[in-house]
């Protein structure tokens, strides 16, 4: 694994896991960890569960004993680190998005499209796919349970860059994370709709917004960024905090979407809502264990809203876990990634979602930030 933070922490918890619960074809070995300063890796190692550790990504996809590189590292390194793995016969995890431009995206693709012709395999990681509820909303899906999908609403609200003070860090530079609200959760909005819908977004229109433009660059106060007096030096912010698109999709479906980091009150609310000719579905992570499902084939005096408490072993991932009524929280989603790539790799499959997928959400991503670029505005008062 290269890069050992917060993805990396919740990367190795699910490879350490994985095969303690499911029946797994191959067992994960945690073999070696990959972080710039040797004092820090070697901590996290020891930490983490790892073997060994190498201070230079480059020895790493190339020693033998590697089988499968996972990369946990900001995106402006994942084009570089996974061309030269694969290339280097090395199985790859990609934490998403793919990458920060549709070019770097599309080299990926290309190089995993050619490992894959020789049996080495890549996936990108979104892991919301493997949340049990909306694994079961996409069963509902695609057994017409809903009809014909109308109508998509996704929103993804965090609120922990409200505070003006917050100090820069790595997710609020353009030239390492490509963008801001946008690329960090609102690409998950993109895949999961597009995974639930079995639908691509053929066209989007959009805004985005940064409502603060410079920020502490260091602070005294722990958490994702830290916060600053006004004697810090301050620097600019180069992405969006918030971004709104509304979209189409090949289905003939119509979509709205919002991704912001500066919802006060919303921690980690990824909402989704379908509303079909036949029936609804409505998700929301910070409900995780529950999916919501409106039946419109119901008697009109019976019909509304029937909320699916998703704890049973009939359902997507469950029966791997604890008795019925006993939820799962957010790493699962990480075990389950871990479950279902080890497999693929086991069956000689393609794992889902590919690379392809990944350079699928680039590229609406790269329409949001062109669209949103190029908009105009009208005036909406009389005069």
């Amino acid at each position: 694994m290269i890069g050992y933070a917060f993805m990396g922490a919740a990367h190795a918890q699910a490879w350490r896991t994985a095969h303690r619960f499911f029946d797994l074809s191959l067992t994960p070995e945690l073999t070696a960890l990959a972080g710039r300063s040797e004092p820090d890796v070697r901590a996290a190692a020891d930490r983490l569960g790892f073997a060994s550790v190498e201070t230079d990504w480059r020895k790493l996809v190339k020693r033998n004993d590697i089988d499968l590189v996972d990369i946990c590292t900001p995106g402006d390194t994942h084009a570089e680190i996974a061309v030269a793995a694969l290339a280097a016969g090395k199985h790859v995890l990609c934490e998403k998005p793919l990458a920060n431009s549709v070019a770097e995206a599309e080299r990926m693709a290309d190089a995993a499209r050619e490992a894959a012709a020789g049996g080495v395999y890549a996936m990108c990681g979104y892991t919301y796919r493997r949340t049990p509820a909306l694994a079961l909303a996409r069963r509902l899906v695609a057994d017409g349970r809903i009809g014909t999908v109308r109508h998509v609403r996704a929103h993804y609200l965090q609120d922990w860059l409200s505070d003006p003070g917050t100090a820069l860090n790595w997710r609020l530079d353009a030239a390492k994370a490509g963008s801001g609200a946008l690329g960090d959760i609102g690409s998950h909005l993109v895949d999961t709709t597009q995974w639930l819908t079995g639908q691509p977004i053929t066209g989007v229109s959009a805004l985005l917004e940064t409502f603060v433009k410079t920020r502490p660059m260091s602070g005294d106060r722990a958490g994702l960024g830290g916060v600053g007096g006004d004697d810090v030096p301050h620097g600019p912010v180069t992405v969006d905090d918030a971004a709104l698109f509304t979209a189409r999709f090949a289905g003939g479906a119509v979509g709205t979407f919002e991704a912001s980091r500066f919802a006060l009150g919303r921690k980690n609310a990824l909402r989704i809502e379908l509303n079909g000719s036949a029936g609804s579905l409505a998700f929301d992570f910070e409900d995780s264990n529950a999916l919501h499902f409106y039946d419109g084939t119901d008697p009109v005096g019976l019909q509304g809203f029937r909320r699916i408490h998703v704890t049973e072993p009939e359902h997507p991932y469950i029966a791997a876990w604890w008795p019925p009524g006993h939820g799962l929280g957010y790493e699962h989603g990480f075990t389950h990634q871990v479950v279902d790539l080890v497999d693929a790799i086991a069956r000689g499959e393609q794992p889902t979602p590919s690379f392809e997928d990944g350079l699928a959400v680039q590229r609406v991503l790269d329409a949001v930030g062109r669209s949103a670029a190029a908009g105009s505005e009208w005036c909406a008062t009389a005069g």
